[in-house]
């Protein structure tokens, strides 16, 4: 088995980590901060923007999975630097790099997001996420690193508490049979990734070829609104139904006053008031990960949420 490197141990970085070790991989993960070791996985503290220092830590690594990510509104400052890290890492080593993308990039589009959509953003966060592609994506077709991204859209299962499309915000009150809000339109259709695929997605794409020089759509159930989500959630949990409100632009423009991730949470707010469909078709016709079933990934979900909100009391 390989040493696989995780930059980040939020959500995606922790699921990728744990599933690496479970297949026998060892597994370092780098954070600032660093942690305890755990089972299979060594943590390590460091900055990741330190060239240097990363590269020394990756060597004699098979891949180094970039799940790490700034704050929102620190996204222009330490962006660059960490993708330029992540390529001369990978330059150095050898390791294949695999980034975890997101679909800002696109920019707002009409229809289902397939790979072969230009990187067309003009928000500051979508330009951002894909210069840091495209730097990859250069230094692969000049020989020079292995690279492969894998998007991802919202996330949401076991694991993530953050952001309120359908974790922190909404989970909590809809296991008390409460109304929940949401950001834009809550009847418009949108792709909603599972956490566990996208791991699974990271650690099948290390290891393809084939797979390299390009970004791949994590294999992903097909769209439906927050409400309809919502509702399939609320039914598992017992406590269904639940009202599901959009918060009218005027409220979220005096609770963006008081909120640095609502401020940021504008420019991508397209994709919550319009269809925001992902296509996966082309990365489940070449490799073996596909969608977990809806009914298995809200089951997940819930159970993990009922634990938590238990746990917390």
């Amino acid at each position: 088995m390989s040493l696989h490197i995780v930059l980040g141990f939020g959500p995606a970085g922790a699921a990728t980590a744990r599933l690496l070790a479970e297949q026998g991989h060892s597994v370092r993960v780098v954070t600032k901060s660093g942690r305890s070791p755990e089972p299979g996985i060594e943590h390590l503290a460091l900055d990741a923007t330190d060239r240097a220092r990363l590269t020394e830590a990756a060597q004699g690594a098979a891949a180094i999975h970039s799940c790490a990510a700034p704050p929102y509104h620190r996204w222009a400052d330490e962006w660059p630097p960490l993708a330029a890290s992540l390529c001369a890492a990978a330059e150095s080593t050898g390791a294949v790099l695999v980034m975890l993308g997101n679909l800002y990039g696109y920019g707002p589009v009409a229809g289902p997001m397939t790979e072969e959509l230009p990187l067309a953003a003009t928000g500051t966060k979508g330009r951002i996420r894909a210069a840091a592609w495209e730097q990859a994506r250069t230094l692969h077709e000049q020989g020079r690193i292995k690279a492969v991204e894998v998007r991802a859209s919202d996330f949401f299962g076991p694991g993530v508490t953050d952001g309120g499309h359908l974790a922190g915000r909404v989970m909590p009150p809809l296991l008390r049979g409460k109304p929940v809000s949401t950001l834009g339109d809550p009847d418009a259709p949108h792709s909603w990734t599972y956490l566990p695929d996208v791991a699974r997605a990271l650690v099948e794409v290390a290891g393809e070829e084939r797979a390299w020089g390009r970004a791949w759509h994590v294999p992903t159930e097909p769209a439906l609104s927050v409400r309809e989500m919502v509702d399939r959630l609320a039914a598992q949990a017992g406590t269904g139904p639940v009202a599901v409100r959009g918060l009218p632009s005027p409220v979220l423009a005096v609770a963006s006053l008081f909120s640095p991730l609502l401020r940021e949470l504008k420019e991508i707010r397209y994709q919550f008031d319009r269809p925001f469909v992902v296509d996966s078709s082309a990365y489940e016709a070449a490799f073996a990960v596909r969608a977990t079933p809806l009914d298995e990934q809200v089951k997940q979900t819930v159970d993990w949420w009922r634990e938590r909100v238990a746990t917390a009391g």
